[in-house]
């Protein structure tokens, strides 16, 4: 199983001291963030896409170059790519080039985004996010597939022999997974191709999430990728750890209360029951940790946020610590011991895809399961 962090990339006033770092520091904290992760044996860092403040990681293929060159094994992925208004040829363009700086260490999270004036700085429209995300991501397929593309849709220019460069490294797509928290064609989406869904529920009661994870497994089963438990799931969470549940709380509340996403609403503690937020001691982040796959079934990549709300780094850093030799170490071992023999332990990787082999259903646009299950339905 994957563990690691992601990163929203907020600038967000400490609240401790009034000081609000500048977007340069925030930019070199990700990547310390980063650095420290595989130092601790962490597998995976995301890195969010925004193009709006309070945020400040606008450009995650240039963030994830600069990491790959700094790692030899984290593995670099997004939360999330924007596959309605970024153009699906620079996606397919930029990832590939990371493919290869990085080699193989990547794959991408692709989610519509859910802050409204971005759409139209890019000349979209909002009221069409669903119908972008579809066609997007199947013109994504065919550039990374297809040495030559003749395509015409409704939300871009027409291609004409087009051949997208780089090609992807040994002719191998990155893996993809499809993020949302609140969009079934989403999760149907993800599910046609076989892809991984990621449902980064840190804001979702369990219930909420229960349905959609159920929902893209159920979908996965019926296109004929296997059976719905060995579908590909990754979920988000959020901690704050420190030696007792008392100093944790202590400690965190007060980034908790003036967050710019959550803060001034619930309390701490009732948000602590309502979704996977844990503060409190590594015990207590191992137990609610392991309870997430009582609703969303045996999972393949865990990723937790630890860098929001204007924490400084010094104590990102020893939340990244913790995790790294007191918590993940603990939660490997009991998620497999728990996990049946057929599920698969991990997602796919640039590697394992690999060693599939060309003729692997990843490689086609459409694998062949999903037609067959869409003819006959």
């Amino acid at each position: 199983m994957q563990f690691g962090i992601f990163s929203v990339g907020d600038v967000t006033a400490d609240p401790t001291t009034g000081t609000t770092i500048s977007e340069h520091d925030r930019i070199e904290m990700m990547t310390k963030i980063a650095i420290k992760a595989e130092e601790v044996g962490l597998d995976v860092f995301a890195t969010g896409e925004h193009h709006n403040p309070p945020f400040v990681p606008s450009s995650p293929t240039t963030m994830l170059g600069w990491i790959a060159a700094r790692t030899e094994k984290l593995r670099l992925s997004t939360a999330t790519t924007l596959i309605t208004t970024n153009d699906p040829v620079k996606i397919a363009e930029d990832y590939a080039m990371l493919q290869h700086l990085a080699n193989g260490r990547v794959d991408l999270t692709l989610g519509r985004g859910n802050t409204g004036p971005v759409y139209p700085w890019f000349g979209k429209d909002i009221r069409q996010g669903i119908p972008l995300a579809i066609e997007n991501y199947h013109l994504l397929r065919r550039l990374w597939r297809e040495s030559v593309v003749d395509w015409e849709g409704e939300f871009r220019t027409p291609l004409q022999s087009y051949t997208s460069t780089p090609a992807p490294l040994d002719g191998t797509p990155p893996f993809v997974w499809h993020g949302s928290i609140r969009s079934p064609e989403i999760a149907e989406q993800a599910a046609f191709y076989g892809d991984g869904f990621f449902h980064n529920n840190i804001f979702w009661n369990k219930e909420h999430t229960e349905q959609m994870v159920r929902l893209y497994r159920q979908r996965f089963e019926h296109y004929g990728h296997g059976s719905a438990d060995q579908a590909i799931v990754g979920l988000g969470g959020q901690v704050f750890m420190a030696g007792t549940e008392a100093e944790a709380k202590r400690r965190f509340r007060p980034y908790f209360d003036n967050a710019p996403v959550y803060g001034h609403g619930p309390s701490l503690e009732d948000f602590e029951k309502m979704t996977p937020l844990t503060v409190g001691t590594p015990e207590q982040v191992i137990e609610k940790t392991l309870g997430f796959a009582a609703y969303a079934g045996d999972y393949q990549r865990q990723l937790f946020l630890v860098d929001h709300a204007g924490l400084p780094l010094e104590q990102a850093l020893e939340q990244v610590e913790i995790l790294g030799t007191q918590v993940v170490p603990v939660l490997r071992k009991e998620f497999e011991l728990r996990r049946p023999a057929h599920v698969p332990s991990n997602p796919p990787t640039h590697e394992s895809l690999v060693a599939a082999g060309p003729d692997s259903p990843h490689h086609d646009v459409v694998p062949s399961a999903a037609l067959l299950a869409g003819q006959e339905a």
